[in-house]
């Protein structure tokens, strides 16, 4: 059932914000306009409202927040204005709209239009997840808030991470089924001389995707976990050590083509306690202290990687990268999307 007409509401930009260029992240409501099945794992819902027409674009595996109205609740539970955070936090348990983290798949602004790819973990009662019940039951017309900045830019700001520097000629990707949508937008978006390789576990056979653009140089390896029969995460792991193989081979493994021998240096790789800290270990210019608390700037190799998923998971990829092939810290994005265990 369609809504009733809405009053759309956008929190108001701040000087300083407007004065240095920073974006100023803003409440966008909107409502479902569209529903694609993608395969039994995957659902495109195309959100639409004219406030999106501000929306301020960042790059190609750009980050958003969903806030969703609890069961029986409508999105005008969403807080209003700049303190919307504060206000959001000292919301009752029950009606507080819950927050999760997506990804950009397309953004068209001239028709105020945007694609998010959905993962999802069963339906209804078997749903695991308070994001992936409200994907699998959302029809055309349901109403929702995005949170994400407002203006355009690039960078952290943004929310994107992919960020390959200009000495990059092989590129390495690697995620689960939640990097599936970030993996895509990037693939589509490299120059058609682009090379490397992409290896992606998703649940079933059934969910690999086709894409356009792809550039015949990136090798894109799925890995489904029920042809194998495998656990979360195991084909991911054999997959990725098999590329860095590869890579590391085609670089002539001197250092001077991405994959240099391990040293002490590489080799001193502190531990990240996934069950109570964040992995996000982000190469870039004048960066910011990493989960490990070490500032990691761009590594000018020729190898460059992107690697996201379930943090336990990407916690054995960093170690199987950095400590196992030498690559440095600084040549590869390590992203723990979400952790085993908590929705």
């Amino acid at each position: 059932m369609a809504p009733a007409a809405r009053t759309v509401r956008t929190a108001p930009s701040s000087t300083r914000s407007q004065a240095t260029g920073r974006p100023e992240y803003r409440v966008y409501t909107v409502e479902v306009a569209g529903r694609r099945q993608l395969s039994p794992n995957f659902v495109r819902l195309t959100f639409s409202g004219e406030a999106l027409r501000s929306f301020g674009a960042g790059g190609v595996d750009q980050r958003v927040k969903l806030l969703l109205p609890r069961p029986g609740r409508t999105v005008a539970d969403v807080p209003e204005g700049r303190d919307w955070y504060t206000a959001w936090q000292a919301m009752p348990e029950e009606i507080r709209p819950t927050m999760r983290t997506y990804t950009v798949r397309a953004f068209r602004p001239e028709r105020a239009e945007m694609d998010i790819d959905f993962v999802l973990h069963g339906s209804g009662e078997e749903a695991s997840g308070p994001a992936s019940a409200w994907a699998g039951a959302a029809d055309v017309g349901d109403e929702v808030a995005i949170l994400g900045p407002d203006r355009p830019g690039s960078g952290r700001m943004w929310g994107c991470e992919w960020c390959p520097p200009a000495t990059a000629r092989r590129l390495l990707l690697a995620g689960d089924e939640t990097a599936i949508p970030a993996v895509a937008a990037i693939l589509e978006s490299l120059p058609a001389d682009s090379r490397g390789i992409a290896c992606l576990e998703v649940p079933s056979g059934e969910d690999v995707q086709v894409w356009d653009h792809v550039p015949e140089g990136i090798d894109v390896r799925w890995l489904p976990r029920d042809v194998a029969g495998a656990e979360h995460g195991e084909l991911l792991e054999r997959g990725l050590e098999t590329a860095l193989g590869e890579l590391c081979s085609r670089s002539g493994g001197d250092g001077a083509g991405g994959c240099p021998a391990a040293s002490e240096a590489v080799a001193a790789l502190e531990d990240v306690d996934v069950d109570n800290y964040l992995l996000w270990e982000i190469p870039e210019s004048e960066a910011p202290e990493s989960s490990a608390g070490a500032k990691l700037d761009i590594a000018g190799g020729e190898l460059y990687g992107w690697l996201a998923g379930e943090a336990g998971v990407i916690k054995r990829l960093r170690r199987m990268t950095v400590q196992g092939y030498g690559v440095p810290r600084g040549s590869v994005a390590f992203m723990g999307y979400w952790r085993r265990g908590r929705c």
